[in-house]
């Protein structure tokens, strides 16, 4: 298949946006793969910053940063990611240059516990006022469930309703795939 596939593509467009000394965020930690494809980006005179509700994937995430010997990289928030701009040095405010999202809820966790639209929408209103220009958000929508298709739904209104002098929007979906397959919104602010 000559496509890039929708978790490789995710990597594809913060490798554009990160450059070494950077600062990055990841909004929903999960297991921490993110977090640390991200810390590599930033190398040693970067940051990241990692937001998660689950005491779970904060203790997952710091652990696959430790074996990596990453972990002076990174900052682990045990919070919503609809709290970024209040943990983020101001120092840093105007610096991130990329975050991503991967929506829905932890692998292997407690499906039970989801993403929320309004908090979803606040962290990205966040974001793209302490952004740099060019700065990118890319958002792995997960929607295979009853929640995911609400947060979908509310994210798709609000993204489009997004004024293009404040930033490019884009989809990167596949549309004949079966079982809901995950897309993407990258959001670049101008």
């Amino acid at each position: 298949m000559k496509l890039i596939q929708i978790l490789p593509f995710a990597r594809t467009l913060l490798e554009t946006a990160i450059t070494p000394g950077d600062i990055a965020v990841d909004a929903t930690l999960g297991n921490g793969h993110d977090t640390l494809f991200l810390a590599k980006l930033v190398g040693e005179y970067g940051h990241v910053y990692g937001f998660d509700i689950q005491e779970e994937a904060v203790i997952n995430s710091r652990k696959r940063l430790e074996e990596q010997d990453l972990l002076s990289q990174v900052t682990f928030f045990n919070k919503g990611h609809e709290h970024i701009s209040n943990c983020l040095p101001n120092e840093q405010h105007g610096k991130v240059t990329a975050a991503i999202f991967n929506l829905g809820y932890l692998p292997g966790g407690d499906k039970s516990i989801v993403t929320k639209p309004d908090t979803t929408i606040s962290a990205i209103e966040q974001l793209l006022s302490i952004m740099k220009p060019e700065g990118i958000i890319v958002l792995v929508i997960y929607h295979g469930h009853p929640e995911g298709a609400i947060e979908r739904d509310r994210l798709m209104e609000f993204v489009q309703s997004i004024d293009q002098k404040k930033a490019h929007v884009l989809q990167y979906r596949y549309l004949n795939q079966a079982n809901h397959p995950p897309f993407i919104i990258a959001i670049e602010k101008r």
